[in-house]
């Protein structure tokens, strides 16, 4: 037995006592802990288990009922019996069923194994299994072997009562002004149920939804809720200077705690409805956007109607986070942390091992697949009963308003929503008055009670369900090791870690607070850490106040279209939408240079920071071929900051003007930082890749700019580029042009009077004949230039010579998938990138059948390099320069209709829903280039295809 006569008393032989494994060396003392005592008085009492039949886990539930017994003799102590009591003993046990599940089933699997466990079946030797451990002196021998666990178990158990009697309590006492300010002074009955919700923080104290008889509810809150009734003064406040008629939630505030209005959610009556939301959406997120409000994920959010009611503020005026290293020095990072995205109202997602998930505001998909799996149990009921982690559907929130009973698109109401958004914008701006100073609206808020979220509340989670690992519960050494993994985090947060695993080891997730007026955080206990904020959050708002403007309305209002834009949908790399009713004029190459020069004057106008420091660019990118992300412009080719560079330094070359060059300069500075950090770290490097987005992509873009720009500093970071592209180990992708070797083939070919260059490219030929001889035994799925064997075949066609093995296998790659991309004109996996590589490749290509089509084929929409009309007129440009007379006209045409639809209709983006981005693939820079390229082919190489420099030949040879 646990008890206090096998340890002794006074515990003078504390190491020797059965809990002594489970508390570690800075908690020594010589009194018992309460856990422990908890467990012992539980393990000591005589029990008697229940018989009723019941599924696995009931059957797990009866080996830790002596812990429960305890609990309801301490709730009936207190007075608390009946189904309350009931209901709180039932979540107990599925509770502490989850923390004790692997040890045991992994204590059964040792049991199955020697032979002990009787029965004729696998269910009867499970439930032999669990007849074993059902008594006192049967747990706590179970426990002796698991102290930790024991420490888990008996901690769950005494906050959960603790917890519990404090809210009934709690209640007791406010339940007269609750009927009065919350239930409309209509009393409700008695109280039938307590759902507890969110995360255990401060000794298990959770919110909780409380429900009466008659079917009303109330939410507790075990926190101040000063800021909450301080926030309502505010909307109040901007619906008196508007006509939003934004909803708040009615707050009942007591010392340390609250209790909320319970707000429903019900559906929107019509379409007008559901714009109504979407409108006042777009306050609230101005509003929540100036109060640098954080995480409004799905939960926080309750759609009520027309009314998007935010029920959870406590992370308004939370203070920046000031990055270190290279993203310190970013100021496109830091633009992003201090705007609109940063509240994760607007689409935020998560990524995983099995996609992706909206858990923003906005989003909160239910029945999407989850990105991370779950763990459940294979076998559950059986004596081969084991841990599996499956994949499973999101479950989705209230925060969507629903029409029909159909959930609404936010992507459909994004008029609505930036109509609303700039509503409450300028009426902020306009009266900002009263918001600030020392008798302004804000100065409210200055002791208030606010949360820093110090990391994602994920990982904490996480730890807490890795930590319930037998091999962590043997003793706290094992623990601590999994635990400890938060030193290996962010260097500037060590000294919150100590409060970090006192919470975890209490079973928490760790709670810091702040207050808007001060630098010092608290922990969970109470203890300060001073000056451990780089800022005062009242303070930074403030000054956010101040500075907002039309141009910061503007990148604002941008932001929110991006983002909208990165909703979960299929992405498509075809261009299919077309222009009609252009006129045929030919484009004389002045006209081209000067609609490139708009788009030029565009990008800078886009550009953060500069001025002779470091500049750079929000955009949306594609990450993994599947889901687009707003991030800032990171250093490759395609959509990264040397590609627009790239393309400014081409028209300040072309112009004269100084300005382009210099922004140009400005935003390739982190080059050297980047190439000292993946020096540093080769499987990253192995993993950027030595393609088009990759090591190939930007030494290409660095010698053109070194060459563009006279600059000899560039040219020594291409070199160091080039030496960590060969101490780089090939991966084990697919040699794509845009990931893999054929895109550094291409890159190496337009670098080939650099040694370094040409051996790189040797070896990068010789993995794609290697990757020709498998396609032909086992053909690759994935067609087009981009990403299957168009690519190689145009990259070893212009490194090999007529007749040698590289130029027979560029036309064996030709035909391997040359019949499998989508129908359409574009350069990714269309028809351009299949002419080029049959080009390239000296296969034989009908060019008077692609000469008519490209002259009668309408003009796209979308006018980007990737898979837009910029991109599909690739050969004929290459055709030109290379003496095709007859298609000369046909580009001279081309260029006419291209100029006359960006004219007409701007520079169509090949982002989803067009939205303007800078980047070269899908965005701004490359229809700029792509111009510069239809007014001048023989001047402006291309891009797509990595040709050398102007005035350098095309190497044909090794």
């Amino acid at each position: 037995m646990l008890n206090a006569a096998t340890t002794g008393t006074p515990r003078t032989d504390q190491p020797k006592a059965w809990w002594s494994g489970g508390v570690g060396p800075h908690e020594l003392s010589l009194a018992t802990p309460a856990w422990a005592e908890y467990v012992e008085r539980s393990t000591a009492a005589p029990s008697t288990p229940s018989t009723a039949a019941g599924d696995w886990q009931q059957a797990l539930v009866r080996c830790l009922e002596p812990l429960l017994t305890s609990a309801r003799q301490d709730l009936t102590a207190a007075g608390q019996v009946g189904v309350l009591t009931d209901q709180f003993l039932q979540r107990l046990g599925s509770r502490l069923v989850r923390l004790a599940a692997r040890t045991l089933v992994l204590e059964l699997a040792r049991a199955r194994d020697r032979g002990e466990l009787a029965g004729d079946t696998p269910e009867q030797r499970f439930l032999d299994f669990t007849h074993r451990l059902v008594g006192g002196s049967e747990l706590a021998e179970f426990l002796a072997a698991y102290p930790v666990l024991a420490r888990v178990l008996g901690e769950a158990c005494r906050q959960a009562v603790e917890g519990h009697l404090e809210l009934l309590a709690r209640l007791a006492e406010d339940r007269e002004l609750l009927v009065t300010e919350l239930l409309a002074g209509q009393d409700p009955g008695p109280l039938v149920s307590v759902q507890p919700g969110g995360d255990p923080h401060r000794g298990g104290r959770c919110t909780a939804t409380l429900t009466f008889a008659d079917g009303r509810q109330v939410i507790y809150k075990p926190r101040p809720l000063d800021l909450h009734q301080h926030f309502n003064d505010l909307v109040d406040w901007l619906n008196d200077k508007t006509a939003l008629g934004l909803q708040t939630v009615q707050v009942l505030r007591r010392p340390g705690y609250g209790w909320l209005e319970f707000i429903p959610h019900t559906p929107c009556a019509d379409l007008a409805a559901v714009r109504r939301f979407y409108h006042r959406q777009g306050a609230l997120l101005a509003l929540l956007y100036v109060l640098d409000g954080t995480d409004v994920h799905y939960e926080n959010l309750i759609a009520n109607g027309d009314q998007p009611v935010l029920v959870d503020v406590e992370t308004l005026f939370h203070p920046s986070q000031i990055p270190t290293g290279v993203l310190g020095q970013d100021p496109a990072h830091f633009s992003l942390r201090s705007s609109v995205y940063r509240t994760a109202l607007l689409p935020l997602l998560f990524t995983g091992e099995h996609g992706v998930a909206d858990i923003s505001g906005l989003g909160g998909d239910a029945g999407a697949m989850s990105p991370n799996s779950v763990v459940d149990w294979a076998d559950a009921g059986l004596d081969s009963m084991h841990l599996v982690r499956r994949p499973t559907t999101t479950r989705g929130g209230r925060n969507r308003p629903k029409l029909d009973d159909v959930v609404m698109e936010p992507r459909d109401h994004e008029v609505s929503l930036l109509t609303g958004f700039r509503a409450a914008y300028e009426a902020i701006a306009w009266h900002r008055t009263d918001l600030l100073g020392p008798d302004g609206l804000l100065d409210r808020f200055a002791t208030d009670e606010i949360r820093f979220v110090a990391r994602p509340t994920r990982a904490y989670v996480t730890l807490l369900d890795e930590s319930t690992h037998p091999d962590a519960l043997r003793d706290a050494d094992g623990r601590s090791r999994l635990l400890d993994l938060l030193w290996d985090g962010d260097p500037s947060q060590h000294r919150l870690v100590p409060y970090e695993l006192a919470d975890l080891w209490a079973g928490d997730v760790p709670l810091f607070t702040a207050r808007p007026n001060s630098r010092d955080i608290w922990a969970s206990d109470g203890s300060r850490v001073p000056q451990a904020l780089a800022g005062k959050g009242l303070a930074e708002v403030e000054a956010k106040i101040a500075a907002m403007s039309e141009i910061d309305q503007h990148r604002q209002q941008w932001l929110i279209s991006a983002c909208l834009a990165t909703r979960p949908e299929p992405v498509v790399h075809a261009g299919t939408a077309t222009r009609a009713g252009l006129g045929a004029t030919e484009a004389d190459p002045e006209q081209l240079l000067a609609a490139a020069t708009d788009i030029a004057d565009e990008i800078m106008a886009q550009v953060l920071g500069s001025s002779g420091g470091p500049a750079n660019w929000l955009s949306l990118e594609l990450l993994d071929d599947h889901h687009w992300a707003v991030m800032p412009m990171g250093a490759g080719l395609s959509n990264g900051y040397t590609g627009t560079a790239l393309f400014l330094a081409q028209i300040g070359a072309l112009t004269g003007a100084a300005k382009y060059s210099e922004l140009a300069r400005d935003s390739i500075r982190p080059i050297p930082a980047l190439l000292e950090a993946l020096a540093s770290d080769p499987e990253a490097a192995q993993s950027v890749g030595p393609g088009f987005h990759g090591l190939g992509g930007i030494s290409y873009g660095l010698g053109r700019l070194s060459h563009l720009l006279d600059d000899t500093e560039i040219a020594n970071w291409l070199a160091a580029l080039l030496d960590l592209a060969e101490r780089t180990p090939a991966g084990a992708e697919f040699p794509s042009y845009t990931e893999g070797a054929a895109g550094g083939l291409a890159a190496m070919l337009a670098l080939h009077d650099l040694p370094a260059a040409s051996r790189l490219a040797a070896r990068y030929a010789d993995e794609l004949l290697a990757a020709v001889d498998h396609g032909v035994r086992q053909d690759r799925p994935e067609a087009g230039f981009a990403r299957g064997y168009q690519g190689i075949a145009w990259a070893l066609g212009q490194y090999g010579v007529p007749g040698d093995r590289y130029r027979l296998a560029a036309g064996v790659a030709a035909d391997l998938d040359r019949h499998s991309g989508p129908a359409n004109p574009g350069w990714c996996s269309g028809d351009a990138g299949t002419a080029l590589a049959r080009l390239a490749a000296g296969a034989p290509a009908d060019l008077e059948a692609y000469s008519r089509t490209a002259t009668q084929r309408p003009v796209l929409a979308d006018m980007s390099l990737c898979h837009g009309e910029l991109g599909a007129v690739e050969p004929l440009l290459w055709l030109t320069e290379d003496d095709h007379p007859a298609i000369e006209a046909v580009r001279r045409r081309r260029a006419g209709l291209v100029l006359a639809a960006v004219q007409q209709h701007g520079p169509h983006c090949g982002t989803p829903r067009a939205v303007p981005s800078p980047g070269l693939l899908t965005g701004l820079a490359g229809i700029g280039y792509g111009l510069l390229r239809l007014g001048f082919p023989g001047q402006i190489p291309s891009v797509l295809l990595l040709d050398p420099s102007t005035g350098t030949q095309r190497p044909s040879q090794r």
